[in-house]
Formats: structure tokens, C-alpha cells, sequence
């Protein structure tokens, strides 16, 4: 039988310091992300629900807040991705968790949830407790 591996982030090769600046730029852009996705879903719900912004010339809805806040989600969400790459790459965690981190940007409320739960791990695989 093999000995078991060392759980500890030096023993993984992790560099604490790189990790906590990929881990802080990854909350901001989280933080970020699930605003402006739920500002995405509040123009959604004022402009299909309630009809708010009127009907145009082609028997649409009309935007309530604008087509820019689709726009500007989906290029946050781009940087968001490369900040999910970074910190996942960083603290070489499995598919699994990149799949979650990922969807987290699409989900309403989701990016809330998976950093309080990234913040976790980030903790457990440094070693410096909850």
C-alpha cells in the first residue's frame, strides 16, 4: 500500500499568497457577476411579467432598463470565468468544482452561494480553518 499524501498546501505545491490574490479577485468578480445577473433578471421580470417598458413598433416589449445590462453581464461574466480558471487552476481541484463555479454566473443568486462555499474550500485546502 502507498502512504497517504500530505493534505497540506505546501505538500500540493499551493502558494498561499497567489492563492488568497486569485481567491480575492474570484469574490469580487462573484459579487459582481450575481448583481448584475439578478439586474438582468429584474429587467427580465419588469419587461415580460409586468410589461413595464411598453410594446414597440414589432408588438415586442420594450426594454425597461435597456439591452445594456444584458451586454454588460455578459462581459463581466467573461472575466468572471477567468478568475473561476485562475483560482480553480491555482488550488488544482477537481472538474467537478470548475462545472459548479461555472454555472454559479448563470444562475440567479448562485454566485452568492459558491463563494461563501469556495471560501470554504480555499480555507480547508490552506489549512487555515473556518
Amino acid at each position: 500500500m502507498s502512504a497517504p499524501q500530505a493534505s497540506s498546501s505546501i505538500a500540493r505545491g499551493l502558494d498561499p499568497a497567489k492563492v488568497r490574490s486569485a481567491f480575492a479577485r474570484y469574490r469580487v468578480m462573484a459579487f459582481v457577476t450575481g448583481v448584475w445577473l439578478l439586474l438582468l433578471c429584474a429587467e427580465l421580470i419588469l419587461k415580460y411579467v409586468f410589461q413595464a417598458g411598453g410594446v414597440d413598433a414589432s408588438g415586442e416589449p420594450e426594454p425597461v432598463i435597456g439591452r445594456w445590462v444584458a451586454f454588460a453581464h455578459g462581459w463581466i461574466y467573461v472575466i468572471y470565468l477567468v478568475t473561476v480558471f485562475d483560482l480553480w487552476s491555482r488550488m488544482r481541484w477537481g472538474f467537478g468544482r470548475i462545472v459548479v463555479m461555472v454555472a454559479a454566473g448563470v444562475v440567479p443568486v448562485l454566485s452568492f452561494v459558491v463563494e461563501r462555499r469556495a471560501s470554504r474550500w480555499v480555507s480547508a485546502d490552506l489549512g487555515t480553518g473556518a
